[in-house]
């Protein structure tokens, strides 16, 4: 007699995101924390400069102050805000070397005579000079050079952080695609593995029909029915919580015991602890596929195809083992490509965490035996 030890099956409800609202970009709040710290540094700058010149509390002292410094915490906004947009701005290319030269001399002519213009802030202004030379008092070659350095020293610190910024996006945009190529080599190893079984399966239910056994075929295609519901909802490669994996493999295994009755004896043990633990959708059918196909199809007598699962502290242990002539399986076509691309869907979701080992057993047959990190997924 057949024995199938039963797995309880657990219904699970996968959360569903809205599409219409996008993720804001990191960057925007990063590039606007970036003009709180420029005004910052320039408020610190006029205070010490206009305590330098007298005291805070003098406003002279303070509005040139402010005026120094807020001038270039202006330029370094701009710089800022149009760095991105134009990359003129942080080229040193010939071009962008004579942008920025004739830039940083007219920026600085203008602060100058801008500063100079404070001077007439002061009634007693005109009993020392006149206008002309109040105005221009600060252009000397000294300041001017000043004014040189400063912007270069704006426009290098700018500079250097939109670099930073613009590789840090390129890296999120390479590691994203990245991401997707994986995303889709996962999905053609998976659309690999179920039209296969489909393609096996419908051939059984047409030979069971063929043979006059149309209760058996009924019975076959409502287990089917079960596992594509299982399978096409799914609408990107995913881990399932180990209790939904074995949904698809009781029915696959029942549509297996019509076809060979007697011929196979199944045997399932699962530790109570290991079904809530995640692993990649349909990880294990094609395995016990393959001990059915390669290994009890091949026997003589009744065959045993054993599955267990068990949990070891943040270790999940799977196992598929059969009674089949062992020693040739995994030379036969199917078989080695099976286990081929179960390896890699596991590289793909585990990288190098993983241990899969695929042997013949001394005594006969074959075992499959996987070891994957236990990640919790609820019932």
């Amino acid at each position: 007699m057949d024995t199938l030890t039963a797995v309880p099956s657990y219904a699970q409800t996968l959360p569903s995101f809205g599409r219409g609202a996008a993720a804001p970009s990191p960057h925007h709040g990063f590039r606007f924390g970036g003009y709180v710290i420029i005004l910052s540094v320039a408020a610190v700058l006029a205070l010490a400069t206009a305590e330098e010149c007298r005291s805070i509390l003098h406003f002279p002292s303070l509005l040139y102050g402010a005026v120094l410094w807020g001038w270039w915490a202006m330029i370094a906004s701009i710089i800022w805000k149009l760095g991105r947009r134009f990359p003129v701005l942080s080229s040193f290319s010939p071009k962008g070397v004579t942008f920025h030269i004739l830039t940083g001399s007219a920026l600085g002519v203008a602060h100058l005579l801008l500063l100079g213009s404070l001077g007439f802030i002061t009634p007693e202004w005109r009993g020392h000079a006149s206008a002309l030379s109040v105005w221009t008092g600060l252009l000397n070659i000294n300041r001017f050079g000043i004014e040189i350095l400063i912007y270069g020293f704006v426009l290098g610190i700018t500079g250097m952080i939109e670099y930073q910024i613009r590789a840090q996006r390129d890296a999120i945009k390479s590691l994203e695609l990245q991401k997707q190529l994986s995303a889709a080599h996962l999905r053609t190893l998976q659309m690999q593995l179920e039209p296969h079984f489909l393609f096996n399966t419908l051939n059984a239910i047409t030979t069971l029909v063929e043979f006059g056994r149309q209760s058996e075929a009924s019975e076959m295609l409502g287990h089917l029915n079960a596992i594509l519901k299982s399978t096409l909802k799914r609408t990107t490669p995913e881990k399932v919580p180990l209790s939904q994996e074995l949904e698809i493999v009781e029915n696959y295994l029942a549509i297996e015991q019509i076809r060979f009755a007697d011929r196979l004896r199944i045997e399932i043990r699962v530790d109570p602890g290991a079904l809530d633990g995640l692993v990649p959708c349909f990880l294990l059918q094609p395995i016990v596929e393959n001990a059915i196909r390669h290994g009890i199809a091949h026997c003589e007598a009744a065959g045993v195809v054993e599955a267990t699962a068990r949990c070891d502290g943040h270790r999940l242990h799977l196992r598929v083992r059969d009674t089949g002539p062992g020693v040739s399986t995994p030379q036969q076509n199917g078989h080695g490509i099976g286990l081929k691309n179960t390896r890699e869907r596991l590289m793909h979701f585990y990288q190098d965490e993983f241990v899969m080992h695929a042997r013949p057993l001394d005594a006969g047959g074959f075992e499959v035996a996987i070891t994957i990190p236990y990640e919790h997924g609820g019932r």
